[in-house]
């Protein structure tokens, strides 16, 4: 099966100081902030830029090497699946976002990349 990206998702950036960041994103560039995730008790901020979304990420420990591009897909279980038999290693991430299932692999370079998709209902 040929893995179909339906879009990028968004984009995470790592910052040592959130609020220094919250500052020259919505108050100098303008950035409407939106709501994060619950489950998420470390420190960032999400911006909404229309069709993708920018995460800021505060420090955490352990550090997890948070910057990462994130990719939606049609069943994020088969890309999954799809991605193991290709010899990547898949991690399901902890922290729940309501709706949606994702897990984190990287690419032949070492660079994170985040697979998301719709929950799948049992």
């Amino acid at each position: 099966m040929k893995i179909s990206v339906q879009k990028l998702d968004h984009i995470a950036i790592d910052v040592e100081d959130v609020e220094k960041a919250k500052t020259f994103y919505s108050d100098l560039l303008g950035l409407k902030e939106i709501p994060r995730p619950e489950s998420f008790d470390f420190p960032g901020a999400w911006y909404d830029l229309g069709n993708i979304v920018l995460h800021v990420v505060g420090p955490r420990k352990p550090a997890l090497g948070k910057h990462h591009i994130a990719f939606w897909v049609e069943d994020v279980h088969d890309c999954a699946e799809e991605v193991r038999k290709a010899g990547f290693d898949v991690k399901w991430d902890s922290y729940k976002i309501l709706g949606v299932d994702r897990f984190f692999t990287s690419d032949p370079e070492g660079n994170r990349i985040e697979i998301q998709g719709a929950e799948r209902i049992q």
